[in-house]
């Protein structure tokens, strides 16, 4: 068996609130699959990075009512996205306040209101319908984890031999796995998928020798590839 998960799958961060679980899917979303879905809805957004003020932007034709809650008056979002959302601002067609969202309320996974903290230290409950926090995402290992194969620090340690791991039969290639001087590139993978094919060749086939071919010069890989 490889192991080829990569570094794992990518997950949002979520909003350290207390309860805010129970909204998630239903008025508190990480992504946006339908924008007809916020049409005369009060939207909270959440962040101050290229997807918070993207979805400023994009919903605000549609929602009644856009806000936007950054912890600072600083961005790291595309500079003609932030001048269209303070000239938003300027007109009074959208909100943006300086602060962090803290407590939300409601009933049965619908918001009726999220308790912001000014940065001058004012709360707000602010009524709203939907909250967007975009917080970026976090890589999680995932069932892996529990595979007991020796991990260190999420990652799966092998040779550099044939890329084995602590198990025998068991290999990983790619950014899953940890050995003196990795490199994660795709370009390391390929090297150590190569080495690993190797070795399993010999647990398959444990007595037929592996021959070696190239592409260039074996007439039957070039058959295989359709290029002969």
């Amino acid at each position: 068996m490889i192991v080829a998960a990569g570094g794992g799958s990518f997950q949002p961060k979520k909003p350290p609130i207390p309860g805010v679980d129970a909204y998630e899917g239903r008025s508190v979303f990480y992504s946006v699959r339908r924008i007809e879905q916020f049409r005369d809805r009060r939207v909270m957004i959440v962040g101050g990075g290229d997807s918070a003020l993207d979805w400023v932007l994009n919903l605000h034709p549609v929602a009644r009512r856009v806000m936007l809650v950054h912890r600072r008056d600083a961005f790291r979002a595309a500079p003609h996205s932030v001048n269209a959302m303070r000239a938003l601002v300027a007109a009074g067609r959208m909100d943006f306040v300086l602060g962090q969202t803290t407590a939300v309320k409601g009933a049965d996974g619908r918001l009726s209101s999220v308790t912001v903290r000014k940065e001058n230290g004012e709360i707000l409950d602010v009524e709203v319908d939907d909250m967007l926090p975009f917080f970026g995402l976090t890589m999680k290992l995932g069932p892996v984890a529990n595979w007991g194969l020796n991990l260190h620090e999420n990652l799966v340690p092998t040779n550099t031999e044939n890329f084995e791991t602590s198990t025998p039969g068991v290999f990983g290639i790619g950014d899953i796995i940890t050995y003196p001087g990795k490199l994660k590139l795709i370009l390391s993978a390929f090297h150590e998928g190569a080495l690993a094919a190797q070795r399993i060749h010999h647990y398959v086939y444990p007595e037929k020798k592996l021959v070696f071919q190239y592409t260039t010069s074996s007439t039957s890989l070039q058959k295989k590839l359709g290029v002969s």
